[in-house]
């Protein structure tokens, strides 16, 4: 099989099915005003039987100008005055695939890098099947009847009146107002911890340690605390005393008693 035949057989659709479609979607033959008549050095007729009999490979397209090819159609184009849109799609589209065929002959064999011919041709039956929806999907649609020619509007005013009731009405100043209320309550909210002064357990085991050692009496804990303190600091620095009060006596360097239930408590060194 030569070149130009696997081209050929690469764009031709299968019998029976895609060559139906080509029949029903090119465009209309010589003997309607509105075909594109071709004058070619290769060619003297309509684009569409041009295409069918490159298609059945009837046709050299190596000695055919794809240059004056287009330069006809666009002349057709411009001097046509009431085509139909869907026709010129078509010679378009013919046009189209015949540059393509005729640059695909002229490539090297070696440097053309083209799908199977099983691909392409379903890729031609794709877009042949896609065309021919589209087509059909705007008959329907121009089909359809048009309001002012197949159907009319009632000429007399409806007997019956619609009341229309507002459920809600503000101003412009009401309303941002209520989505300004709305945005803050959606707003996540941020929680802060206020630093407070605390005394650590080494500074209270230091304090206490160092307190012990001026007297050998029984001290109250309270007298451990540092004077003139603002409360929140006495209640950390008495949590801390007494921790530190109970880790010395583990460590037997301190005696704790305490008289009374819930009297005070009271701490001495002890005497080695």
């Amino acid at each position: 099989m030569s070149e130009e035949d696997l081209i050929l057989r690469m764009a031709a659709p299968s019998e029976g099915t895609v060559a139906d479609e080509w029949r029903g979607i090119a465009a209309p033959s010589a003997d309607d005003s509105n075909a594109l008549y071709l004058e070619l050095d290769g060619w003297e007729g309509p684009l569409d039987l041009l295409l069918d009999l490159a298609r059945r490979q009837k046709v050299d397209l190596k000695a055919i100008s794809i240059l004056a090819l287009v330069d006809q159609y666009i002349l057709y184009i411009e001097r046509a005055e009431a085509l139909k849109l869907e026709i010129a799609a078509d010679y378009l589209v013919m046009a189209a695939w015949l540059a393509y065929l005729k640059s695909a002959m002229l490539l090297p064999k070696e440097e053309q890098e083209d799908p199977s011919p099983e691909e392409l041709a379903l890729r031609l039956q794709l877009r042949l099947q896609r065309l021919g929806a589209m087509r059909e999907a705007g008959a329907r649609l121009m089909a359809r009847d048009l309001l002012g020619r197949d159907v009319f509007a009632r000429g007399a005013p409806e007997g019956l009146k619609v009341l229309r009731k507002n459920a809600w009405q503000c101003d412009w100043f009401s309303l941002v107002r209520a989505y300004g209320q709305v945005k803050l309550r959606t707003e996540p909210v941020v929680h802060m911890v206020a630093e407070r002064p605390v005394m650590t357990l080494d500074s209270a085991l230091q304090r206490v340690s160092a307190m012990l050692g001026v007297t050998l009496d029984w001290m109250e804990l309270r007298s451990f605390l540092p004077a003139n303190a603002e409360p929140r600091l006495r209640k950390s620095a008495l949590a801390s005393s007494f921790v530190a009060a109970l880790e010395l006596a583990r460590m037997g360097k301190a005696e704790i008693r305490q008289e009374d239930a819930f009297g005070p408590l009271e701490l001495r060194r002890v005497v080695a």
